[in-house]
């Protein structure tokens, strides 16, 4: 995309190193600079080679504030901006809850003269297109910005658009290469899909019935979906990102199933569906991410009574499962509640009072069934969970941790299993 552009080095910003781990790796030179906006772990390994010209905008409360310190650490030369008071969880919107601080900081840290110089982009502004599966949008001009996605913030870059675009030619990318679509797309490839079709198995979708999916992300779930009705039932997709409902309907266009899809915005908290609109309404991963009770009640609202409900959420009230021969107290540690993942909304659930949430909702014969996945290696998500399990370890229990990860992978029989919460329910007649 970058020659394509005709860019032969550009300054880059997104929430986590992931999306560029491999063109850092083949082609730092084109890197002049990199910005990481609370990412929820570094990975000081492949970002050293960058530390003098990486600035990590950073929260000061939660996991990922935490594990970020731990890896700033090890990158001294790396520049800083604190937000205080924040956590800046994945699907927070980041640039429209502190945009101010985050522009002034970039804005700073890119006119650092010290930087390797970014050649000024000729690409025309306000263009748009495609090239090798990266979809992008240019707009301003000046020394090029690439901004990679923010994970699943609904706004995305866009708050911040109009003061980095007086100075820079900004270059947004999307598709399902970067970012929370790549995590979710891959998810949808894994073991993940098991817990997906038990829930939908439980459901009992009849022929003929409309089905909601509530939070519906890049689309996994209502592709899964379009596929097993084979046009037998009205399917209705709702996210509050119109980031993500972009690159659904571009998904399901490209697999031949959109025109048995309705995507459309809205919030879990206050659907914009009247009392009674469907048949079979379900969620999943989502009601961690927000209000809780205002969620439950509404999917339970919109489902018509003898209709069904179904839930998946993370279970971060139990351990994940590291399948690795280390000793008891090291084993303890990376199996600990909470070391991995994202947490929660201080109003979310994520932990078996989803059980008792939804019978308290009136939802009658309620089945419960709890899962793990296993993640395999060669994923993005098991890298990204070993990175999150090494930044709370000392320097003799990461040597232990990674010479048992060499001996699992040799045995083939390393993974990591998480676990979720599931449950389906009938709303009274």
């Amino acid at each position: 995309m970058l020659d394509q552009l005709e860019i032969p080095s550009a300054h880059f910003a997104g929430r986590g190193s992931a999306d560029l781990r491999g063109f850092m790796s083949r082609c730092p030179e084109r890197i002049a600079s990199l910005t990481l906006l609370c990412p929820v772990v570094l990975d000081p390994q492949s970002l050293a080679q960058l530390a003098e010209r990486l600035l990590v905008v950073t929260g000061d409360r939660g996991p990922g504030a935490r594990r970020v310190q731990a890896g700033l650490s090890e990158l001294p030369q790396a520049a800083i901006a604190v937000l205080e008071d924040y956590v800046g969880h994945t699907w927070a919107d980041i640039a429209a809850e502190r945009g101010g601080s985050i522009g002034a900081a970039m804005q700073e840290f890119l006119a650092r003269p010290g930087l390797p110089p970014a050649r000024p982009a000729t690409a025309p502004p306000d263009q748009e297109g495609e090239i090798a599966g990266i979809s992008y949008r240019v707009c301003g001009a000046g020394p090029p910005l690439v901004l990679l996605p923010l994970d699943l913030s609904p706004g995305q870059w866009e708050k911040l658009i109009p003061a980095l675009s007086a100075r820079y030619c900004t270059i947004t990318l999307g598709g399902a290469l970067f970012g929370s679509v790549a995590s979710l797309e891959e998810r949808g490839q894994s073991g993940y899909m098991a817990v997906v079709r038990a829930l939908l198995d439980a459901l009992a979708i009849h022929p003929g019935e409309s089905v909601l999916e509530v939070g519906c992300g890049s689309g996994v779930i209502m592709r899964e979906l379009a596929r097993r009705t084979g046009g037998a039932n009205r399917l209705i997709g709702r996210d509050m990102s119109p980031y993500l409902l972009r690159e659904a309907r571009a998904l399901a266009r490209h697999a031949g199933l959109l025109d048995r899809i309705d995507f459309g915005e809205g919030r879990a908290e206050a659907l914009p569906l009247p009392d009674s609109a469907v048949d079979v309404a379900l969620s999943s991963t989502v009601f961690e991410e927000g209000n809780a009770e205002l969620m439950l009640s509404e999917i339970v609202r919109v489902t018509r009574p003898g209709g069904r409900v179904g839930i998946v959420v993370n279970a971060i009230d139990m351990p994940f499962w590291v399948n690795l021969p280390l000793d008891p107290a090291l084993k303890a540690k990376v199996d600990m509640p909470g070391i991995i993942g994202g947490g929660m909304a201080p109003n979310g659930v994520a932990d078996m009072s989803l059980y008792r949430r939804l019978a308290a909702l009136g939802l009658t014969g309620l089945k419960c069934f709890p899962q793990l996945v296993s993640v395999m290696p060669g994923s993005e998500r098991i890298e990204r969970y070993q990175q999150q399990i090494l930044a709370i370890l000392t320097p003799s229990e990461t040597e232990a941790f990674r010479q048992a990860v060499t001996v699992a992978e040799r045995d083939g029989t390393f993974f990591i299993a998480q676990a979720y919460h599931c449950a389906v329910g009938t709303k009274p007649g």
